[in-house]
C-alpha cells in the first residue's frame, strides 16, 4: 500500500513554491521521490526551495514566473519539458492575499481587483491550459489546485481573494468534467487558516485558534502529506473533489460556524 504513495519517477510543477505552503509541499513531494520545477515571481526563494529539493537527492529547477502573464507561464513549461521531458503533475498553488487588511468595496481599484483575480484564478487557468495537451498526449496527468475555505464562504470586505478562490474550486470541477475522458484527474485543496509569510499583513481579518473547532491554527508542514497523496497513484479514483484541511472550520457548514466574530459588525 505504501508503494502507491511513492512519487519516484514523477515530475511535478508547483507554482508559488518559494515560501509558505508551496515550499513545504515541494519538499514533501521531493522526500516522496519527485523531481520538481518550482515557480514563483521572486528568484531567491525558489532557488532556496530548489536547494532543499536537491538536498533530498532529487532534481529541481527554479523558474521565475509571474503566473498572470501567459508568456511567462509558457516559458515555465518549456523549460520544464526541456529539463525533464515530461510533466506528470501540476500544482496550482500561486496565490495572493494582497498584503493588506479588509477594504470596503468602494475603495477597491480596478488594478487591485485584476491583480487579485488574475493571481488567484487566472494563473491557475493559464498553467492548466499550458500543460493540458502535453498530459493528454502522454495519456494523462494530474492537476491539483489550492483554493481556500474562503472559496466556499464570503469574507467581510474580502472580495478578490474569496472570488478568486471560489473560481479555483469551479475551475477544478470544470477540468474534471472536461478532461477526465483524456485521463487527466483534477482535484483541489482548501486550506483553512495556516499562518505564512503571505498572510502576515492580513491577520486582522483571519481567525485565531480559539475560533477553530480543533483549537489551533494549521501548520504549513501539515500540507505536505496531503500534497503527496494527491500527486500519487493512491488518489487515482479521487477526481473533482475538494480536500478541506482546516481543523474543522467548515464543519458547521459553509455559513459561519457560530463562533463570535472578532471584527465588530459596523460600517
Amino acid at each position: 500500500m505504501l508503494e502507491k504513495l511513492s512519487l519516484d519517477g514523477k515530475t511535478i510543477v508547483i507554482t508559488g513554491g518559494g515560501t509558505g505552503l508551496g515550499r513545504d509541499m515541494a519538499v514533501s513531494m521531493a522526500k516522496a521521490g519527485a523531481d520538481l520545477a518550482i515557480a514563483s515571481r521572486r528568484q531567491g526563494p525558489i532557488d532556496e526551495t530548489a536547494a532543499l529539493v536537491r538536498a533530498e537527492g532529487r532534481r529541481a529547477i527554479a523558474v521565475s514566473t509571474d503566473v498572470t502573464d501567459s508568456s511567462q507561464v509558457q516559458n515555465l513549461f518549456d523549460k520544464t519539458l526541456a529539463e525533464f521531458g515530461k510533466v506528470d503533475v501540476l500544482f496550482n498553488n500561486a496565490g495572493i492575499v494582497r498584503g493588506q487588511g479588509s477594504i470596503p468595496i468602494w475603495d477597491i481599484s480596478d488594478d487591485e481587483w485584476r491583480i487579485g483575480i488574475d493571481t488567484n484564478l487566472t494563473g491557475a487557468f493559464y498553467c492548466s491550459r499550458a500543460i493540458a495537451k502535453h498530459m493528454i498526449d502522454r495519456g494523462g496527468g494530474k492537476i491539483v489546485s489550492v483554493a481556500s475555505g474562503f472559496g466556499f464562504r464570503g469574507g467581510r470586505d474580502n472580495y478578490m481573494y474569496t472570488c478568486g478562490k471560489g473560481g479555483v474550486v469551479q475551475l477544478t470541477r470544470t477540468l474534471t468534467t472536461s478532461m477526465s475522458r483524456y485521463g487527466i484527474i483534477a482535484t483541489c485543496i482548501a486550506p483553512g487558516y495556516i499562518p505564512t509569510e503571505g498572510t502576515a499583513a492580513s491577520n486582522d481579518t483571519l481567525p485565531r485558534g480559539e475560533f477553530i473547532p480543533i483549537g489551533r491554527v494549521g501548520y504549513p508542514q501539515e500540507m505536505g502529506p496531503l500534497a503527496v497523496f494527491l500527486a500519487s497513484d493512491s488518489s487515482d479514483y479521487m477526481n473533482g473533489e475538494v480536500f478541506v484541511i482546516d481543523g474543522g472550520g467548515l464543519a458547521g457548514g459553509f455559513a459561519p460556524t457560530g463562533y463570535a466574530p472578532e471584527i465588530p459588525l459596523e460600517i
